[in-house]
């Protein structure tokens, strides 16, 4: 398997292990999740909605990897710079509407480049973002 370590480009089989090892996070939390990856021209990758995930989550799961790619930051970080008094207040309404709570966070290969972002929604915000985290963790130490 390719590894994000030495990618420079985000493969399906590395979208898929993201969004398998978010899954499987998802499971051990007994939620139901939409998970979507998108690579670094922040277009769709791959994506799941676990049996049962509510319908109105797999928007918000795509805009939080977008929203994450397009501003390669998480969504919680960005949340936190568009309170009112903040450096970005308001942001979440442009771009075609953003989403600016945890659960997006971006895929970066080991030289930090910025590769892709996943997204992820279906349940509190900590779960979102635990999620996304444990992806990630997964699909970086890949071998």
């Amino acid at each position: 398997m390719q590894t994000l370590e030495v990618a420079h480009e985000l493969t399906l089989e590395m979208a898929q292990a993201a969004v398998d090892a978010a899954a499987k996070r998802a499971e051990q939390l007994n939620t139901k999740m939409n998970i979507a990856v998108v690579d670094g021209g922040n277009n769709l990758k791959a994506f799941l909605r676990m049996d049962g995930a509510w319908l109105g989550s797999i928007d918000i799961a795509i805009r939080k990897a977008k929203t994450a790619r397009s501003f390669d930051m998480p969504t919680g970080e960005l949340g936190r710079l568009s309170q009112p008094g903040g450096a970005l207040f308001n942001i979440e309404h442009s771009n075609g509407g953003l989403i600016t709570f945890p659960g997006g966070i971006p895929l970066k290969s080991a030289d930090g480049g910025v590769i892709g972002a996943i997204g992820v929604s279906g349940s509190t915000v900590e779960n979102d973002h635990e999620v996304a985290v444990a992806a990630i963790a997964y699909a970086q130490d890949a071998t």
